[in-house]
């Protein structure tokens, strides 16, 4: 880390004026995966904002974050590290403090860095030397904390300004504007009354964020004068089973669409494989930086100026925990086509907040999963395929989008289950990966509990404070 610091702190003295440098505005939501969005293929949930987004610029296909819960991933994004690199490996425990931060580059060539809402994690803002932290750390609601600062503002640097919001993360709101009756019950769920009002609620809260983005992309507009990108992206997949806390790409692939006017041509897609802690470093390279040596971060700037069509040809992801809910590290590596998956601990039971806090997380409908499993063999499958779970898993990804069919144990597929094995392991012993397990783990055939999820909250703000 030494020398990273070190290369912090001397290149960027050498930087030129900053002229040419683009505003960046991102737009982040909280939990919000890739396939619930009109702009993705959904047909039931409305999002026009970002489709009208999608319009007017590019959309990746195939992005992806580091980590499939709020604290590693975002962590992630502002360092260009994964997970074992940077310290924050299970949620709600930051980076460590001697590593740096990209945000300090982004101000050395002429940035002014500024936050709005919930971008890093906790309280954590204070630790990755932004200009400027604005508004409640668990994310917006509405528009007028980045109206007064775009109002307000008298810097002439360009701007590089990160806004979050905290829909769709629970919890979903009671005023709902689906019918749970004609909501979509995804293959991985288990289709009960209550699982499709929940379900309600979630694209309610996905249509109040997208009505966010549209409201501050009209600010934006308005007030950013100049060359400036815009871009929309969620740190990870929804609060489901299968989804946030799990690898499957219901869990980290997300949406990701950028505009750029007079550079990127309108209603275009890539297929580039992009991770989360590849924006930063694209920012800094846009801005005529130098991308730091060391990091894990690649820009992706040619995908954006034209001069490349590819980007990545594998995507890593980790997962290590969050809290006594969730003790369940799990390591993949992803191609275009496939993917493996490494469950350390088959021997722990699988659960999160969903199946194991009293508060509004997912219990209320999981409880019916449990039910319907009592005689519906189609639910005990689903109810079991969620909380155990074999050391490893390997999904065709073009005829089994959903992951439904591990092909682990296929004969067939031994060679290609040995190299992805090989590379993960290898990308594991160049990340230091230490494979640590923090928290309680509940074994494969102890009895469930439950955990007082307000208690949490305090161990948890105790813990980061």
């Amino acid at each position: 880390m030494k020398c990273l610091l070190a290369f912090f702190s001397t290149f960027a003295l050498l930087h030129s004026a900053f002229s040419a440098q683009p505003n960046i505005v991102v737009f982040i939501s909280d939990d919000h995966s890739q396939l619930d969005s009109r702009a993705y293929g959904s047909t039931e949930v409305r999002t026009p904002n970002m489709a009208k987004l999608a319009a007017d610029g590019l959309k990746f296909t195939h992005a992806f974050v580091a980590s499939p819960s709020c604290g590693p991933s975002r962590t992630a994004m502002l360092t260009g590290l994964w997970s074992a690199r940077n310290g924050a490996e299970a949620n709600h425990q930051g980076k460590r403090p001697e590593v740096p931060s990209l945000p300090t580059v982004l101000r050395r060539i002429g940035y002014e860095v500024v936050v709005i809402g919930k971008v890093a994690h906790n309280s954590w803002a204070k630790f990755y030397d932004f200009d400027v932290v604005i508004g409640p750390t668990v994310g917006i609601s509405d528009k007028a904390e980045v109206a007064k600062f775009l109002n307000e503002r008298k810097s002439a640097k360009p701007l590089c300004l990160f806004i979050g919001t905290r829909h769709p993360h629970v919890p979903w709101s009671d005023e709902r504007s689906y019918d749970p009756a004609k909501v979509n019950i995804p293959p991985t769920h288990v289709d009960t009354a209550v699982t499709r009002e929940q379900r309600a609620s979630y694209l309610t809260d996905i249509t109040k964020s997208d009505t966010l983005l549209g409201e501050v992309r009209a600010l934006a507009r308005e007030k950013v004068t100049g060359d400036t990108l815009f871009i929309y992206t969620s740190d990870h997949g929804g609060q489901w089973p299968f989804g946030k806390w799990n690898l499957y790409d219901a869990g980290i692939r997300v949406p990701l669409i950028i505009t750029w006017p007079g550079t990127l041509k309108p209603a275009t897609s890539t297929d580039a494989m992009v991770s989360w802690p590849d924006l930063l470093p694209t920012f800094i390279e846009l801005g005529g930086g130098e991308v730091p040596a060391g990091i894990d971060g690649q820009s992706f700037a040619g995908i954006l100026r034209g001069t490349t069509a590819t980007h990545r040809e594998r995507i890593f992801t980790t997962h290590t925990g969050d809290g006594d809910f969730n003790v369940y590290p799990i390591r993949s590596v992803r191609t275009r086509d496939w993917k493996y998956l490494r469950n350390l601990h088959p021997e722990f039971q699988h659960h999160s907040h969903i199946t194991r806090s009293t508060g509004p997380s997912g219990l209320v409908y999981w409880k019916t999963w449990l039910t319907a499993a009592e005689k519906d063999p189609a639910a005990a499958a689903t109810v079991k395929r969620f909380t155990t779970r074999p050391a490893e898993e390997l999904y065709d990804l073009t005829t089994d989008p959903n992951e439904l069919r591990n092909l682990a144990t296929d004969p067939k597929q031994a060679e290609r289950l040995a190299k992805m094995r090989s590379d993960l392991d290898a990308w594991m012993k160049q990340q230091g990966d230490t494979q640590p397990v923090f928290g309680k783990p509940l074994f494969q055939g102890e009895p469930v509990t439950l955990i007082d999820r307000e208690a949490a909250k305090k161990a948890k703000k105790k813990k980061a404070e």
